[in-house]
C-alpha cells in the first residue's frame, strides 16, 4: 500500500491512519493522529525485552511523537513510511540516519496478566466497538 499524508484506507496510508486501521479491524477504535494514539493504552518502556506483538511503537524527538507504528515482533514493526513512499515492514534498532525518526516509548492496548510489574495501575486501554 503506498503512503500518502491523511491516508487511512488500503489504497493508502500515513502512519496513523494504518494503525487506526489495523486496530479497528481487531474491534478497537483508536484516535486519528499518531499524538493522540500515543495516549492510549499502557505505557511500555523503550525496551526491545518489554515487547510483544500488537504494541504501538511511538517515534519523535524530545518526547514529542511525530511517527507511530506496530510492532509484530522478532525485533520488526510495519509502519506508513515517507521515505519508502509505502507501508513495509522494518528492524525496529536501525543505526541513527537522516530520516529515521528515533524511537521513543510504546503502548499496549491489551494488557497481559504479567502486565502488572510495567505498572503499578492499568491506563484506560482503546475503547472496544
Amino acid at each position: 500500500t503506498r503512503y500518502r499524508l491523511g491516508g487511512e484506507s488500503p489504497r493508502a496510508f500515513d502512519c496513523s491512519g494504518l494503525v487506526q486501521y489495523v486496530m479497528r479491524a481487531l474491534d478497537f477504535n483508536l484516535p486519528r493522529t499518531a499524538r493522540e494514539q500515543a495516549k492510549v493504552g499502557m505505557p511500555i518502556p523503550a525496551d526491545t525485552a518489554q515487547l510483544r506483538a500488537g504494541d504501538l511503537l511511538l517515534f519523535g524527538k524530545k518526547g514529542k511523537v511525530t511517527h507511530i507504528g506496530i510492532y509484530v515482533g522478532d525485533g520488526r514493526f510495519v509502519h506508513a513510511s515517507t521515505g519508502a513512499h509505502r507501508v513495509v515492514e522494518r528492524p525496529l534498532l536501525r543505526k541513527p540516519a537522516r530520516g529515521i525518526v528515533p524511537w521513543i516509548g510504546a503502548r499496549r492496548l491489551i494488557a497481559m496478566p504479567d502486565d502488572s510489574t510495567l505498572a503499578a495501575t492499568t491506563n484506560p486501554v482503546a475503547s472496544q466497538r
